[in-house]
């Protein structure tokens, strides 16, 4: 879509002659509810042609038509209820009526909340977390690959922009792969319908908010991936996005009001500079054009200052939680939002759901910068976030430094020891995700120069380290590209299409390279998912000497000591350093290898390798 399209889209809502054809009601949203929320609001968005001409009303028990807004398009009407606490689930009409014509009438449900205890546990510590591009994992459903009416076609995977077939029965065909890999939970990239013209399959430009995109599957299917998910113990996070809403959206054709979105005399781009938000001498105009400049073309950014947007992306996420069961929510493109209203949206979402985990995107460069937008006030900015964790990009940054770089006084793997003596700032590191590759990023093994020891000490890391670890598919079987452009980085998972001639899903169809990355990756993570020391334990790390850096997780039951060495030479560890730690053990069993170590009072550490070692008396 062109800029002049785009401007005249917006700036033509003056008058009524200019609103879109629509049927006299086209939707409700959100078309159900619950009884018993501890939000006795729900505000519902009528949309329909001319439908702020007609009267509205309804007549069910414990349940108030409070108030009915109009606002500058008439296609559009916001209605307040209050739904009492002895509300009793069940159905009733909402009717909208003029004179001398037929009364359109929608049939409004209110369900029982369900309660059952595996439901919205939320993600911790505890958790393996990996990261799906639905469109580019497995084909599970070849029907809906193509949608008849959809404005993408194009079904091409010989090309990084079009969409593949990839979808959600694709991903419960192969649950068992994944939890037998060790992983406890799943972060799916968005599945929000994105009827988009172009580059749909990311899915970070949503046109319905209550709708999973019929090329992925349907709102049942999705629940089905949840329970599903539930009932071999893992958990399911949502990635959400506040900031924009993609220019097909349904709110954006045909907007309720031009401050729907954050409106410019001309196309404006984000400046992306996340420093403008603290910096004290800062501009008013940069910190504008940071949060209220559109992130790209074809995702107008919205107005969460408008009490209208701010209803319609609270409710459509509590939604969500409640109909679905979600665990967490991944916030994309935190910094960019406009902080009240995310501040106020965390607090809506914890008082339904006190378990839910909330981390969110941080793309930033500096831990003060990170920490910023975290909760707890923990660096005065006057302001609480409400925002438990983020995607912990600082350590991200310390571990290639680590094994890419140099080592010396604040380079190589010290950066990765100073990042981490830095968790002070924050209300609880704990809660950060961390992580080696995304979707945006160029995938590790491909950082490192395809250097398996390396990489292997990365996941190492990964692994045993504090916070919620998180891989990207594909990262077991070593898949490898950089971002530029990210489509290099979001290739298919081979032997998720039926029409692959290999399947990296069996052992059978790995190369015995694969085979070694994906043996030691689960080995790993299924020894971390069976003991609380490399979930909960305590971290206690040393300075780095000689490019060997060491730490400890510990707890009252198990000590686990891992030495990086990030040289390139075999270094000899004398032990008594750590006496703090060790005093009382005598050997050690490597928890990959299951070698036994008999004497640990000076360890031999081959280069470019890290040790996992659980210490024995």
């Amino acid at each position: 879509m062109k800029i002049k399209t785009i401007l005249f889209l917006f700036l033509s809502l003056v008058t009524a002659a200019s609103f879109a054809q629509i049927p006299a009601l086209e939707r409700v949203e959100p078309a159900f509810w619950w009884v018993g929320m501890k939000n006795p609001e729900l505000q519902l968005i009528v949309h329909g042609q001319d439908i702020a001409s007609r009267q509205v009303s309804l007549n069910y028990p414990g349940v108030k038509l409070a108030a009915v807004h109009k606002v500058e398009n008439p296609n559009y009407l916001f209605l307040d209820l209050q739904i009492a606490p002895d509300a009793a689930p069940g159905t009733f009409p909402i009717q909208f009526t003029r004179k001398g014509e037929k009364t359109q009438t929608f049939r409004y449900a209110l369900k029982s909340r369900d309660t059952s205890s595996s439901r919205i546990q939320g993600v911790t510590n505890k958790d393996l977390v990996y990261l799906i591009m639905p469109d580019r994992f497995a084909n599970g459903d070849k029907k809906n690959d193509v949608v008849k009416g959809m404005n993408e076609t194009t079904l091409n995977r010989d090309s990084m922009y079009y969409r593949h077939g990839g979808d959600i029965q694709g991903i419960i065909n192969h649950l068992d792969y994944l939890k037998d890999l060790g992983v406890t939970a799943l972060w799916l990239n968005p599945v929000l319908e994105n009827d988009q013209p172009k580059t749909s399959y990311h899915g970070y430009a949503n046109t319905e908010n209550y709708k999973i995109d019929r090329r992925f599957g349907t709102n049942e299917l999705y629940k089905k991936l949840v329970d599903e998910c539930h009932s071999r113990g893992m958990k399911m996070i949502k990635d959400f996005i506040h900031n924009h809403f993609g220019s097909m959206h349904w709110t954006i054709r045909d907007m309720p009001s031009k401050d729907w979105v954050h409106q410019w005399p001309a196309y404006t781009r984000t400046s992306y500079r996340d420093q403008v938000l603290f910096d004290p001498y800062a501009s008013a105009s940069e910190k504008k054009l940071m949060t209220d400049g559109w992130f790209d073309i074809h995702m107008p950014d919205m107005n969460q200052e408008n009490p209208y947007v701010k209803k319609y992306i609270t409710q459509s996420t509590i939604w969500w939680v409640e109909y679905a069961g979600l665990d967490g929510f991944r916030l994309d493109t935190y910094a960019y939002n406009d902080a009240a209203f995310m501040a106020e949206w965390a607090k809506a979402v914890k008082l339904e759901f006190p378990r839910l985990t909330i981390f969110a995107e941080t793309w930033v460069h500096g831990i003060a910068n990170q920490v910023f937008f975290t909760q707890g006030n923990t660096v005065n900015r006057g302001f609480d976030t409400e925002l438990p964790g983020v995607t912990d990009f600082q350590c991200l940054w310390g571990i290639n430094e680590a094994l890419t770089g140099k080592f010396g006084w604040d380079s190589g793997v010290t950066k990765l020891y100073t990042t981490l003596a830095s968790d002070f700032v924050y209300q609880d590191p704990t809660r950060n995700v961390v992580f080696l590759d995304n979707h945006d990023l160029s995938r590790f093994y491909s950082v490192v120069g395809e250097d398996m020891d390396k990489y292997k000490s990365a996941i190492a890391w990964l692994l045993t380290t504090r916070g919620i670890p998180q891989l990207y598919y594909g990262d077991e079987i070593i898949m490898t590209g950089l971002s530029n452009p990210d489509g290099l980085v979001r290739e298919d998972f081979k032997g998720g299409w039926d029409t692959d001639k290999v399947n990296k899903f069996i052992s059978e169809g790995r190369t015995p390279k694969e085979n070694d990355a994906f043996n030691f990756i689960r080995t790993l993570a299924n020894y971390r998912k069976n003991n609380e020391v490399l979930q909960t334990g305590k971290l206690m790390q040393y300075v780095p000497e000689n490019g060997v850096y060491v730490y400890f997780r510990y707890n009252a039951d198990k000590t686990v000591m891992v030495i990086m060495n990030t040289s390139e030479k075999q270094e000899t560890l004398p032990t008594e350093r750590f006496a703090e730690r060790m005093n009382g053990f005598s050997g050690a069993v490597n928890v990959v290898t299951g070698q036994q170590l008999r004497d640990i009072r000076s360890l031999s550490v081959a280069p470019k390798t890290t040790l996992v070692l659980e210490l024995k008396k």
